[in-house]
């Protein structure tokens, strides 16, 4: 079956490269996280509706009216959307947007409602460049840029088919093929001139429209407060939610990223309540929290750097007792706990870095001094619970004599008693902890640091809940570790006279751990690709750039006459082998030389012969085009000239054919001149196989009958 006219056109080319456009520009704010499900399934429906459209599957024609009440309906919900839905101005704008977008996807028809299209692609572009964070933004201005390209390309050619006094060529094999190939190498033009000018600019607006960006996701429990489940949701997830950098004098360790030590418990919540916080101010970048002589404390040290993705906690995550800390803000807030917290508010994409004291057997800042009566009572109070808790935390206490080998037979019991699960409770107890203990037996890391909490405070042992992140993945593509929503954990720590606050962890581990799977391996690429995007596009600023340009100038400064003289000497003692072999086997050489030349000078007239064989197998079949009735009728030019004939220039193919006398070539050429206009000038594909077989009779024509 022969294509539809349509196909042999411009239209189609230009309708799949704005609907390109548009959906690249989607993909961006899609990838950016912001846009909710609604949203984007709409859109995502109404992109796929339009394709149907393109491709004459489906038929969409809603009447003007029907569509401008429409538009003019959410004009009017907009604010609605703002004040009450979004309750955010860039939330609500997106959503404007995007409805806007499907609207003119399933509606569009004229050139006014194509260039509605093209500013609504714009703006969603713009739009992902102000919310996204993501390395696939990358990806997806690519497509923005060759699906661009290819839009203006075909916008031009349909402005100029469209004019009555030009003559546009059409119905060209591979036309479409060809114009995509000169897209492709147009946008690498633009993505390699502009690299450089990237480069040279660094980001500094982009605090300018941070104000408008709401924050997109939010951690619990790392703060003042955590219930119970909280943390067992967010493992649910594996969002990355930052990433930590240890030194190369670091050794491969099980670190705990410590966030918050919650002392409060009311059955349901741990929180802390004190208002006692520190406030400690951060000067030139650097906060040193122990003197001269702590930090000749002997004991195992860590340097590393944490990189925070995009969250609402204000938290800071720290692997040990941090001894300094680098971070660029004003002040930091240290806990009665030892906690630490961000002082402003919540700066975009938070790097510090620490050099911290790692925990061996108690707390390494400990100074021997017991616990005030408050803070001791503090971390012994307990709300009503089952009796049957009390009752098994003495059971198990009974026979341990020290409160060290007490802590350490609960922690046994429920790591070797009980079983770990990520499944959160099918329906709310009344007493949580009960429910673990003597129903359930078995549930996810907050449940187990709780329970040996709740008992060791039954047993008259302060303690406390900790939570925080534990160990990551590390990505040797990168080189930094990757901590994801999935690796949240608590803990316990409690406090031992002689030892401190001395970290226990009495979680089992999981039975069936993910497998380094194949989609493990992509998301570390992806990882290691967020990452270089981090470091270079969103953090390349002023010093980076200058750091950029002392590594090329130290580069540069490597590279001279000496230099190149030793290269030199490598060059000629590397190629001493090989010319020596070359003349104890001569003959091949030239053989190879003489192959190189042969296939250099009728290569190409090889090839010229295969192509257009293969073209004139394609004429037979039925498949030709105009291009293909030019070559053969050159054929024929060729084959009359062999025989004497010979076609003047400025005579037309039908005068031409009058002039050829019958005696030569009876009827033939006049009946191939006519195959050839029918398919050359007509589109009409049937002729195609006439024309070569009337061909074949020119060649195959016997001498007789030339005269």
């Amino acid at each position: 079956m022969n294509p539809s006219p349509r196909w042999n056109t411009i239209e189609p080319f230009f309708e799949f490269s704005l609907l390109g456009l548009l959906t690249s520009g989607y993909l961006a704010v899609a990838g950016s996280g912001y846009l909710d499900s609604p949203t984007a399934a709409v859109t995502a429906l109404g992109l796929l509706a339009r394709a149907l459209l393109v491709t004459g599957w489906v038929t969409i024609d809603l009447a003007p009216r029907v569509v401008n009440a429409l538009t003019i309906a959410y004009v009017g919900f907009y604010p609605l959307d703002y004040a009450y839905i979004s309750r955010d101005f860039l939330t609500a704008t997106v959503h404007l947007v995007f409805f806007l977008a499907v609207v003119k996807i399933l509606t569009a028809k004229t050139d006014r409602d194509y260039l509605y299209v093209k500013i609504i692609a714009f703006l969603e572009l713009l739009a992902a460049s102000i919310l996204s964070t993501s390395a696939n933004y990358f990806a997806c201005l690519a497509l923005f840029f060759f699906f661009g390209v290819a839009t203006f390309a075909a916008t031009e050619i349909r402005r100029s088919a469209s004019k009555a006094e030009n003559i546009v060529r059409g119905g060209q094999r591979r036309f479409h093929l060809r114009l995509t190939g000169l897209t492709v190498f147009t946008v690498l033009g633009i993505l390699a001139l502009t690299s450089a000018l990237f480069f040279l600019l660094p980001r500094t607006a982009r605090a300018a429209f941070q104000r408008f960006v709401p924050q997109r996701y939010h951690l619990p429990g790392f703060s003042n407060e955590v219930t119970l489940g909280q943390i067992g949701e967010l493992k649910m997830r594996n969002t990355a939610v930052m990433h930590a950098r240890l030194s190369q004098q670091t050794p491969a360790v099980n670190l705990k990223w410590r966030g918050a030590a919650l002392t409060q418990f009311d059955g349901r919540r741990w929180f802390n309540i004190s208002n006692t916080a520190e406030a400690l101010r951060v000067e030139g970048g650097v906060l040193s929290l122990a003197s001269i002589e702590e930090q000749l404390r002997p004991g195992p040290r860590i340097a590393y750097e944490v990189a925070m993705q995009e969250t609402t906690s204000d938290a800071l995550f720290f692997a040990g007792s941090p001894e300094t800390i680098r971070i660029l803000v004003p002040l930091v807030i240290r806990t009665p706990s030892g906690s630490f917290r961000l002082g402003f508010g919540l700066p975009d994409r938070l790097r510090y870095g620490a050099y911290a004291l790692l925990e061996t057997d108690g707390d390494p800042r400990y100074n021997g001094k017991p616990l005030a009566p408050d803070v001791r009572e503090a971390h012994l109070r307990l709300p009503p619970l089952d009796s049957r808790i009390g009752q098994l935390a003495r059971e198990l206490a009974a026979r341990p004599r020290s409160d060290v080998e007490r802590a350490r037979a609960l922690e046994t019991h429920l790591r070797n008693s009980y079983g770990y699960t990520t499944a959160l409770p099918q329906s709310e107890s009344v007493d949580p902890i009960a429910d673990f203990l003597f129903q359930r037996k078995q549930g996810h890391c907050e449940y187990f640091a709780s329970a040996m909490a709740v008992m060791l405070r039954s047993v008259g042992i302060p303690s406390r809940v900790v939570t925080g992140f534990q160990s990551g993945v590390f990505n040797p593509l990168s080189g930094w570790y990757l901590i994801r929503a999935s690796d949240a954990h608590s803990w316990v720590e409690v406090f031992l006279e002689g030892k401190g606050w001395t970290t226990f962890d009495p979680t089992p581990p999981d039975p069936s751990p993910a497998p380094a799977s194949l989609s493990m391996k992509l998301q570390l690429y992806m990882d290691a690709l967020q990452v270089l995007w981090q470091d270079w596009v969103l953090s390349y600023d002023l010093e980076r750039q200058l750091f950029l340009v002392t590594r090329m100038e130290q580069s540069s400064r490597g590279f001279s006459l000496r230099w190149l003289d030793r290269s030199l000497d490598r060059l000629q003692a590397r190629l001493r082998a090989p010319l020596d072999a070359a003349r104890d086997q001569g003959w091949k050489l030239v053989a190879a030389i003489a192959a190189l030349l042969l296939s250099v000078i009728l290569g190409p007239a090889c090839w010229k012969h295969w192509r257009a064989l293969v073209r004139f197998r394609r004429v037979r079949r039925g498949e030709a085009s105009a291009s293909d009735a030019t070559l053969l009728y050159q054929r024929m030019l060729s084959v009359l000239r062999r025989r004497g004939i010979e076609k003047p220039l400025w005579l037309t193919p039908c005068e031409f054919a009058r002039m050829v006398p019958d005696a030569h070539f009876p009827g033939l050429v006049g009946e191939f001149t006519a195959a050839y206009n029918e398919l050359r000038f007509g589109q009409r594909q049937p002729a195609a196989p006439r024309l070569a077989a009337l061909l074949e009779q020119l060649e195959q024509a016997p001498e007789g009958k030339r005269g």
